[in-house]
């Protein structure tokens, strides 16, 4: 096994290959999907200058685990299930020699999923303790399921992205959703170029004039057929008319056209996305912990 710090788009590649790899092997119950990689690698410009990625290969190059430092003291980390607890170590080695507390804080966080004991021993066993506010829920849905026909207001209308004509539009309403949001046009064009981003999984809802209400990308990881949400958004001034619920629907006819047989979306607990998902059919099977540890 050999490490080393990630040189270029290539090596996403890489990190995307392993996540395919253990979705392969223990989805659903596996932290990150070949589209959290890529919205997390281009959603805003010059994300490089926000984290370091880390990642350990085997003598044929073929990847074993990898490590993203959030700078300046959060990991999220995927290691291969054949040899975990070897592997989790080494990615904790190299995370606690590197990350440093942060603006007036005095802490390191690790991420892990609650089903993934061995890496939830490992990060305990050094000390780091769970951090009660910082969950996420782990949520799948069979597409088997029946899934209904959108239904819209008057005037609205649910389509996929069309290319670089829907940019702007397209950031306006993530913007809008998410504000304050560093999502901008430049960030959006460089996501479109990834190989995992697809157009006709890029969902909105279009407003009587014209400007977008609701959005839900969608990513699938065709060899495994498990597709995710990520992100999902209504603009504030469209809220409270089921615009979220039919965008989410048409995602999910889209996954299952497109091949998949699997949805999944992560959500925070107690939101309204936590309700709609559970509506939409979605089951919470795990949890995404968070672990802190005081710097000494």
């Amino acid at each position: 096994m050999r490490a080393r710090d990630y040189a270029g788009p290539e090596d996403l590649r890489l990190v995307q290959r392993l996540a395919s790899e253990c979705w392969r092997l223990e989805g659903p119950l596996v932290y990150m999907t070949v589209g959290d990689v890529a919205w997390q690698m281009y959603q805003h410009v010059d994300k490089l200058n926000e984290f370091r990625i880390r990642l350990w290969l085997d003598e044929d190059g073929e990847p074993l685990a990898w490590g993203w430092l959030w700078l300046p003291n959060t990991l999220v980390q995927l290691t291969h299930p054949s040899e975990r607890e070897r592997l989790v170590e080494a990615v904790l080695d190299w995370f606690e020699e590197e990350a440093a507390p942060g603006e007036g804080e005095d802490w390191t966080s690790v991420r892990a999923l609650e089903a993934d004991r061995a890496t939830v021993a490992a990060v305990e066993r050094r000390g780091f303790v769970c951090a009660p506010d910082g969950a996420l829920n782990h949520t799948q849905r069979p597409l088997s399921m029946p899934i209904p026909a959108p239904e819209l207001p008057d005037g609205y209308q649910v389509r996929t992205v069309a290319g670089d004509e829907d940019v702007e539009r397209r950031v306006e309403v993530h913007r809008a959703a998410f504000a304050p949001s560093r999502v901008v046009p430049e960030s959006y064009r460089r996501l479109m170029q990834e190989p995992a981003y697809r157009s006709d999984l890029d969902f909105v809802i279009e407003a009587p004039d014209g400007s977008f209400a609701a959005f839900c990308l969608c990513w699938l990881d065709a060899e495994n057929l498990v597709g995710e949400f990520e992100p999902v958004g209504t603009h504030p001034e469209h809220q409270r008319l089921g615009l979220g619920r039919a965008v989410c629907l048409a995602g999910l006819r889209g996954l299952r056209a497109a091949g998949a047989d699997t949805a999944v979306v992560f959500s925070n607990p107690g939101s309204a996305g936590e309700r709609l998902y559970a509506a939409l059919g979605f089951e919470t099977i795990s949890r995404h912990l968070e672990f802190r540890k005081l710097m000494r």
